[in-house]
């Protein structure tokens, strides 16, 4: 029997439903979880997948090759004027459905792509003074979360996959578990949020002990971790810093857990907040991450040490914030200043 190509969705069919189908996108879903991907990253590979199959004429990607990836990249790229992390995360995407999926190998095709354009953009930052007016138009939950990816420098998801357990007082510091790179570092504990954060978990706590009585309380765990510690997703330190409102169903198991936080809710009250405060910036939430090490460099505290507390493999990446520095590009004094 001829593969099919389509792909029974993920809340359709149980895993051992999925591990059958001869389907080849129901495949990529199956590799991906099979390396413990995340579920977006599932999701863009099955996408993208999908993508590139419909744009060569529904053709299965066995009957092609290197010139039908090309043109695919390129359509991107040329047509679709696409970042260069978007045609990276599709070119990723293409590899893995063919090397780990049907078992080939690409050859290297450089010489043919034409590549995304990349530009070289300065970050948006915010001052102390446009920080706190930011957050001032922010309450709950969401301020929190804000404070945090300002004050420890998170990424936005970062801040809401945080645990119960990864906010440590003794030592006053965060642990970002599995962050970008799936690297885990520690970063610093703002003080002045360390109440609003004993307050928080009280009623995680609180939360969970519900969940429990009803008979739920379990949280997803990365990995293998719930099949080496059977009762790990019911225990407090595995909880949700920032959980949900409500329990849902998880896609891939059918299991109902409480998750954490949508991002596009915290993002949606971060614009908000920007607009209420009156700035002309185009802030979001990634905005306060670049605002901590920005004053963090005006503080005069080491760029390594800048680099680690933001988990950059490459320093050349936090030296980008000496160029918005407030005392000017390059630390120049405008001759403007002494007339």
């Amino acid at each position: 029997m001829a593969e099919e190509i389509g792909t029974n969705g993920t809340g359709d069919c149980g895993r051992q439903e999925l591990a059958r189908s001869p389907r080849l996108l129901d495949r990529v879903r199956v590799a991906a979880r099979r390396l413990h991907y995340s579920i977006r990253t599932e999701d863009a590979y099955v996408g993208w997948a999908k993508r590139f199959i419909l744009f060569h004429g529904k053709r299965h990607p066995d009957e092609m090759g290197e010139a039908e990836v090309v043109a695919f990249l390129n359509h991107l790229a040329v047509e679709h004027q696409v970042a260069a992390s978007t045609q990276n995360q599709a070119l990723s995407a293409i590899v893995f459905l063919y090397k780990v999926v049907l078992d080939r190998t690409l050859d290297w095709f450089a010489d043919d792509l034409v590549p995304a354009k990349r530009p070289e953009r300065l970050p948006v930052v915010l001052t102390r003074e446009e920080v706190r007016a930011v957050l001032a138009h922010l309450g709950g939950v969401h301020r929190l979360a804000a404070g945090l990816m300002y004050g420890s420098g998170l990424r936005l998801m970062e801040t809401l996959r945080l645990r119960v357990k990864d906010v440590d007082f003794g030592q006053n510091h965060l642990v970002v578990r599995e962050g970008k790179g799936d690297k885990d570092r520690v970063t610093v504990l703002p003080a002045t949020l360390a109440e609003s954060l004993r307050i928080q978990i009280a009623e995680v706590r609180a939360t969970h002990r519900r969940d429990l009585f009803e008979g739920f309380g379990r949280v997803h765990l990365p990995h293998a971790l719930a099949e080496k510690y059977p009762t790990a997703d019911r225990q407090i330190g595995w909880q949700y810093l920032f959980p949900a409102q409500h329990r849902a169903t998880d896609p891939r198991t059918g299991v109902v857990r409480r998750h954490h936080l949508a991002e596009s809710g915290v993002q949606k009250m971060v614009r908000g907040a920007v607009r209420r405060s009156g700035l002309a910036k185009p802030a979001s939430c990634h905005t306060f991450r670049h605002s901590f090490a920005t004053h963090l460099l005006e503080n005069g505290s080491d760029i390594r040490t800048v680099q680690e507390l933001l988990g950059h493999a490459d320093v050349r990446t936090t030296m980008i914030y000496t160029h918005v520095l407030q005392r000017g590009p390059l630390g120049v004094r405008s001759p403007a200043d002494v007339l």
